[in-house]
C-alpha cells in the first residue's frame, strides 16, 4: 500500500467544472438539425421539459452522493449492498465513462479530418487516437491543480463561442419563431429520451469525492448548477438554430458549423469547428480526470490489485489508475464503433442512478431524510427502469458479458489478496530465526 493520500483539493469550482464537463461533449454539435427536422420550433423548449423531468432522477442522486465523502462514486455506493455489488457497480460505471471517452474520441478524429485529411481512417485515426489519450493521461498524472486548469481553460474556449454565437443569431433573428404545437406523446417520448442522453455525465463530478472539500454540500451544487448552465446553453443553440436555418443543415453531423456560416461565413464555421473540438477534448479530460479514480478505489479496497490505488510520489495522483484508463480508453476507440460504445454507456449509466438513488437509506453520512425525498426516489428509480427498456437487447447482452469479465477480475483480486493475508499470517506465527541457527 503507498504510503501517499489523495487530498481533498477540489472545491465548488472545480466540482462544477468536472460535471459541466462530463454533460457537455458532442451533443450540444449534433443535436440541434436532429431535433429540428423531428420537432420544428418546439424543440428548444424540449430541454427545460427534460431538465424538470430529469429532477426525478438528479435531486435524489444529488442527495445520495453528498452523503458518501469518499472516492469511488458509485463503487462506494454499492458497497452498502455487499462488497461484490460495490465491485459490480463501480466496474459497470467504470466501462460506462470510458465507453463514452472511446466513443467521443471517435467524433473528435471526424472534426480534426476537416482540417487533415485521413485523421478520421487509418494509420491517422491510430496515431491523433493515441496521442489524444497519451497527453491527457500525462497532463492528468502531473497534477490535479494543473488537471483542473486546462480544464477551465478548455471549458472557456468551448462555451464562450457557443454562447455569443447563439446570443449573435438570436438577436439578428427577431421575431423568433413561435412554438409549434405539442407533439404526440409516442413523438414526444423519443424526443425525451434523445434529450435525457444528452444531460447525462453530471454523474462525473462525484467520483472524486475523497478530493472534494465539503462533498455532502459541494457534490450536490455542482449538479444543480451544471444542470441549470446546461440547460439554459442547450436552450440557447437550438433556438438560434431553428430560428437561423428553419430548413436544415446541410450536415446533420455537424449541424452548427452551417450555423457558424449563417453568422459570419468561413471565419464563424472554423471559430465553431474549434469550440466543437474544444468540447469534446474538455469532455475526453474530465472523464480521465474522474473515472481513473474509480480503479484507484477499488484498488484501494482490494477488489483490485493495489496496483491499482499507488499514487505518484511527487505528484500526489492515481497515477497507475490514470495511465491504466488511457491504455483502456485508446483500446476501445480504435476497435470500437460510436454507436455501440455510446448504448452501452447509457444503459450502464441508467443502472447506476437506479442502485445510487436506493443506496440512500443506508448512506453513512444520510442525515435527516424527508419521507418525500423517498418517494421522489421512487419516482426516480421507475424513471431509470422506463429509459433502459427503450435500449435494444443487444446492448443489455453486451453489457452482462462486460460484467461477468469484471466479476472475473474481481475473484482474481479477492484470491490474490487471501493469500496475501495468509501468507501474512504464517510469518507473524512463525518465530524468527535464531542467531544459533546453523543455517
Amino acid at each position: 500500500m503507498s504510503q501517499f493520500r489523495l487530498e481533498r483539493r477540489i472545491g465548488l469550482a472545480g466540482a462544477t467544472l468536472l460535471s459541466f464537463n462530463g454533460v457537455l461533449g458532442g451533443a450540444i454539435f449534433a443535436l440541434p438539425a436532429t431535433l429540428a427536422a423531428d420537432f420544428g420550433s418546439f424543440s428548444p423548449w424540449l430541454f427545460p421539459l427534460v431538465a424538470v423531468a430529469s429532477l426525478l432522477i438528479i435531486v435524489p442522486f444529488a442527495k445520495s452522493a453528498g452523503a458518501f465523502p469518499e472516492s469511488g462514486g458509485p463503487a462506494a455506493y454499492g458497497a452498502v449492498f455487499g462488497r461484490f455489488v460495490g465491485f459490480e457497480l463501480g466496474w459497470i460505471y467504470y466501462v460506462a465513462r470510458t465507453a463514452a471517452f472511446a466513443a467521443n474520441a471517435n467524433v473528435l478524429t471526424a472534426y480534426v479530418a476537416r482540417w487533415w485529411t485521413g485523421a478520421d481512417e487509418g494509420v491517422g485515426r491510430a496515431v491523433l487516437l493515441l496521442s489524444v489519450c497519451a497527453i491527457l493521461a500525462a497532463i492528468n498524472i502531473a497534477g490535479l491543480k494543473r488537471a483542473l486548469a486546462v480544464l477551465g481553460g478548455l471549458t472557456f474556449l468551448k462555451t464562450v463561442p457557443l454562447v455569443v454565437a447563439a446570443l449573435a443569431v438570436i438577436a439578428l433573428t427577431i421575431p423568433w419563431p413561435a412554438p409549434g404545437p405539442m407533439p404526440e406523446l409516442s413523438q414526444l417520448e423519443a424526443g425525451v429520451l434523445l434529450v435525457f442522453y444528452a444531460f447525462v455525465g453530471f454523474e462525473n463530478v462525484v467520483v472524486p469525492a475523497g478530493e472534494t472539500k465539503r462533498p455532502g454540500t459541494v457534490l450536490p451544487r455542482a449538479i444543480f448548477v451544471t444542470i441549470a448552465l446546461t440547460t439554459l446553453l442547450y436552450f440557447l443553440v437550438q433556438l438560434a438554430f431553428v430560428s437561423a436555418l428553419p430548413g436544415g443543415a446541410s450536415d446533420d453531423k455537424a449541424p452548427l458549423i452551417d450555423l457558424g456560416s449563417w453568422l459570419a461565413g468561413p471565419a464563424g464555421a472554423v471559430i465553431l469547428t474549434l469550440a466543437a473540438i474544444s468540447s469534446l477534448t474538455g469532455n475526453l479530460h474530465g472523464i480521465m480526470t474522474s473515472t481513473s479514480r474509480v480503479t484507484s478505489a477499488l484498488g484501494e479496497r482490494g477488489d483490485l490489485p493495489r496496483w491499482f490505488a499507488r499514487v505518484h510520489p511527487r505528484f500526489v495522483t492515481p497515477a497507475n489508475s490514470i495511465a491504466f484508463l488511457a491504455v483502456f480508453a485508446a483500446a476501445l476507440a480504435l476497435v470500437g464503433t460510436y454507436v455501440w460504445l455510446a448504448v452501452i454507456s447509457v444503459l450502464a449509466r441508467l443502472i447506476v442512478y437506479a442502485v445510487t438513488i436506493a443506496a440512500l437509506p443506508r448512506a453513512p453520512g444520510r442525515g435527516t431524510v424527508p419521507r418525500w425525498h423517498y418517494a421522489l426516489g421512487a419516482a426516480g428509480i421507475a424513471l431509470c427502469a422506463w429509459a433502459s427498456m427503450q435500449v435494444e437487447w443487444e446492448a443489455w447482452r453486451t453489457l452482462g458479458l462486460l460484467a461477468l469479465a469484471g466479476a472475473a477480475l474481481y475473484a482474481f483480486a479477492s484470491r490474490s489478496g487471501a493469500s496475501s493475508r495468509e501468507t501474512g499470517a504464517v510469518s507473524a506465527i512463525q518465530p524468527p530465526p535464531s542467531s544459533r541457527d546453523p543455517s
